[in-house]
C-alpha cells in the first residue's frame, strides 16, 4: 500500500507535495523525471520487502506508480507467461500492460490505483479498482495534468486554490460525502471506480472498464451455498498474501466475525483481532459481542475503549486526514483504532466491508421490498384512496413517505442520503445543485444492492476507511469484495439472497463457524457517542460556528440551522447537525 503522484511537467514543489502522501508508505520515497514529467511514490512494504520493489518502477520505457494490492499477481504470471525480474506485483501490472495494453484491467483481482507512463508515446495511462478501494485524485485544465492518492497533493503543485464545488456540497447534504467525480474543489476530481483514464497529445479520455453482470442463472440455494461458502475461503486467503504480520478488525458483527474466524481456520494460528468500545455511553459498544467471537475463535483481542477526551483529541487530524467534508462520525475512533494497531506493528488488517450490500443486510431492504409488491396489486381505485390518505398526513414520517413514492411511481430507494429528504423540503439550501445518477437496475434487489454498493460504500465507506487508516500507515484488505464474490452474488436469483431474514445466505454459511449469539443478534452500525460528545466539549460553539461560515457563503437557511441545532440537543436531527458542522470546521479552514 503505498501514495502515488505524478504531473506533466516539473518543479521544486513536489518536494513540500510528497510530504501529504508520506503516510500512506513511510518506508521508502523517491521522486523521478522523464521527459519533462514528474513521478513521486512513497511505499508501505507489505510483498516483496527487498529495494527491487520500490518505486517509481521503470522497465523497457515503461515508468509505473501503483498503490495498492493485486492479490493474483502470482497466477497471472503463470497464466499469462510473465517474464519478471521482480518478486512483486508492480512489476506483473507492467508487463500485463506491454502484452495487452489497456485490456488486462479485468485480469487484476485486488485493489488498486496507478498510473503507467509510456515514454517513447509520451503517454498516461490510470485505472481505478472496480469498487473504489483506493483513490486517484486528479486535476486537468490548461493542458496541466497532475494525479495523487491525496487531494493536498495536488493542491501543493497548483498556482492557487480552486473554488468550492457546490454540487459536491448538494451530494454532501445528501450522501455525506461527494459523489461520482466531485470534490469539494472545482477542477479536482475523482476517477470514478472502475474506470481508466488515458491522456495522450494533450486529449483526456475516461472510460469504464468493469461492470457487474446481473443475468440470473442460480437458482438452487445449496449450489449457491457452497459456491459463496467456497469463494469466501478463497477470498479469505488470497488477503492473506504478506510478508508482514495480518490483523483483523473485529466489531462484534456477523461481517467482521465470520471473517476472522476464516482467517483463523485457514493459518491454523493464534490472530490479533481489535475492537472498539466506550467508556460511557455503553449502548454503542460492542466489546461484549467482539469478546465471544474472539473467545470462540481463540484469538489475542486488543479491545480498545474511547473517552470523550480520546474522541476530542483525534477529532482535528481526523478531519485533516480526510481532506474535504465526509460526514460519517465513525471515521474519528476508526482513527483511534487504526493508531493503536500501527503501534503495534502490524501492518495490514482485514475488515467485513462490502457484505451488507451484497448480502442484504441493511434492515430497510426489506421494508423497500415490501413496499414494492404492494404497489405491483394496486388497482386505480386504490391508488386513488391511498393518494387521498397520504395527503392528509401532515407528520410526514418516513413510513408515509415511503407509501407516497409508490403511488406516485418514484423510486422507494434513495439510498444514504434518505436522511436528508425533509431538510431539503424546509428548504435548508437557498438554492439546491443537481447532479447525475446512474439508471437504477430493473431487478429491485439488485438495484439496492447495487445502489449501495456504488453509492453509500464505494463513495461513503471505503474513501473513510482508506483515507482514516492509511493516515496512519494501516492497510486494510476487504475480503468480501472479491470481484469473483460479487459477480457471484448477482447471478444469484434474488428470491434466494432474500431468504426470511436479512443476510439469508451468509447467516447460513456462517452458523458453522461463529457463535448463533453473534448471528442472530441485531444489527449494529459502527457507531459512537458523537452528538453528546461534542454537545459536551463544543457545546454553543457548534452552533455560532455553524452560523458564522453561513454569514460568508449564504448557503443555507439560518432559522433552520437553528432548529437543528436545538433538536441535536434533544438527540434528534444529530447527523444533520454534525454534517453541517464537519462542513464550516473545513470550510472556515480552508477559504476564510
Amino acid at each position: 500500500m503505498c501514495g502515488i503522484l505524478g504531473a506533466n511537467f516539473t518543479n521544486d514543489k513536489f518536494k513540500n507535495a510528497i510530504k501529504y502522501i508520506e503516510n500512506r508508505g513511510p518506508d521508502f520515497q523517491a521522486i523521478k523525471s522523464f521527459n519533462n514529467n514528474t513521478f513521486a511514490h512513497t511505499r508501505l512494504s507489505i510483498i516483496d520487502l527487498d529495494n527491487e520493489a520500490n518505486q517509481p518502477m521503470v522497465f523497457d520505457e515503461i515508468v509505473i506508480v501503483f498503490n495498492g494490492e493485486i492479490y493474483n499477481y502470482q497466477e497471472l504470471i503463470k497464466e499469462h507467461d510473465l517474464k519478471c525480474k521482480t518478486k512483486s506485483d508492480t512489476e506483473v501490472i507492467i508487463r500485463l500492460y506491454q502484452k495487452y495494453e489497456k485490456d488486462f484491467l479485468n485480469y487484476l483481482n485486488g485493489m488498486f490505483s496507478f498510473c503507467i507512463y509510456n515514454i517513447k508515446q509520451n503517454s498516461f495511462f490510470c485505472a481505478r479498482d472496480r469498487y473504489g478501494k483506493k483513490p486517484f485524485f486528479y486535476y486537468f485544465a490548461n493542458n496541466k495534468f497532475i494525479f495523487s492518492s491525496s487531494i493536498k497533493a495536488i493542491l501543493e503543485l497548483l498556482d492557487k486554490k480552486p473554488k468550492l464545488n457546490k454540487v459536491a456540497l448538494s451530494q454532501y447534504m445528501q450522501y455525506f460525502v461527494s459523489l461520482d467525480d466531485n470534490t469539494f474543489y472545482q477542477d479536482i476530481k475523482k476517477l470514478e471506480a472502475s474506470n481508466y483514464l488515458l491522456l495522450k497529445n494533450d486529449s483526456l479520455q475516461i472510460k469504464k472498464y468493469y461492470k457487474i453482470n446481473t443475468y440470473k442463472k442460480i437458482k438452487d440455494e445449496q449450489t449457491a451455498l457452497k459456491d459463496i461458502e467456497e469463494l469466501l475461503f478463497k477470498s479469505v486467503e488470497a488477503r492473506l498474501t504478506s510478508d508482514v504480520e495480518v490483523g483483523s478488525l473485529l466489531s462484534g458483527g456477523i461481517d467482521s466475525s465470520l471473517i476472522s474466524a476464516l482467517y483463523t481456520k485457514i493459518s491454523g494460528k493464534k490472530i490479533n483481532t481489535f475492537s472498539v468500545g466506550y467508556d460511557e455511553y455503553k449502548n454503542y459498544s460492542e466489546l461484549e459481542y467482539a469478546n465471544i467471537t474472539a473467545k470462540h475463535i481463540g484469538s489475542n483481542h486488543h479491545p480498545l475503549i474511547i473517552s470523550q477526551k480520546d474522541f476530542i483529541n483525534s477529532f482535528e487530524d481526523t478531519l485533516e486526514a480526510l481532506e474535504e467534508p465526509h460526514a460519517d462520525s465513525a471515521a474519528i475512533p476508526l482513527y483511534i483504532l487504526t493508531k493503536k494497531i500501527k503501534q503495534m506493528g502490524i501492518k495490514t488488517v482485514l475488515s467485513g466491508e462490502g457484505s451488507d450490500e451484497i448480502f442484504l443486510g441493511y434492515d430497510n431492504y426489506a421494508k423497500f421490498l415490501k413496499y414494492y409488491e404492494f404497489e405491483k396489486t394496486l388497482d386505480k381505485n386504490q391508488t386513488q384512496f391511498l393518494n387521498s390518505i397520504i395527503s392528509a398526513l401532515q407528520n410526514n414520517t418516513k413510513e408515509s413517505e415511503y407509501l407516497r413514492r409508490i403511488i406516485k411511481k418514484e423510486n422507494v430507494y434513495n439510498g444514504f442520503g434518505e436522511v436528508f429528504t425533509s431538510i431539503q423540503k424546509k428548504k435548508l439550501f437557498k438554492k439546491v445543485p443537481t447532479f447525475k445518477s446512474e439508471t437504477a437496475k430493473k431487478d429491485p434487489v439488485d438495484w439496492m444492492s447495487y445502489t449501495d454498493l456504488k453509492v453509500w460504500l464505494g463513495q461513503g465507506l471505503l474513501s473513510k476507511v482508506d483515507k482514516i487508516s492509511m493516515a496512519n500507515s494501516l492497510e486494510v484488505r476487504t475480503p468480501f469484495l472479491d470481484f469473483n464474490l460479487v459477480n457471484y452474488l448477482f447471478s444469484v436469483d434474488s428470491n434466494i439472497k432474500v431468504g426470511d431474514t436479512n443476510k439469508y445466505l451468509l447467516k447460513k454459511i456462517a452458523s458453522k463457524y461463529i457463535p448463533q449469539t453473534i448471528i442472530n443478534r441485531t444489527k449494529k452500525g459502527f457507531n459512537s457517542p458523537f452528538n453528546e460528545w461534542i454537545q459536551n466539549e463544543y457545546k454553543d460553539e457548534v452552533l455560532n460556528l455553524i452560523l458564522r461560515v453561513n454569514k460568508q457563503t449564504e448557503l443555507f437557511n439560518d432559522e433552520y440551522i437553528k432548529q437543528i441545532y436545538n433538536l441535536a440537543k434533544n438527540r434528534k436531527f444529530k447527523q444533520h447537525l454534525w454534517s453541517l458542522f464537519i462542513f464550516s470546521k473545513w470550510f472556515e479552514k480552508e477559504y476564510l
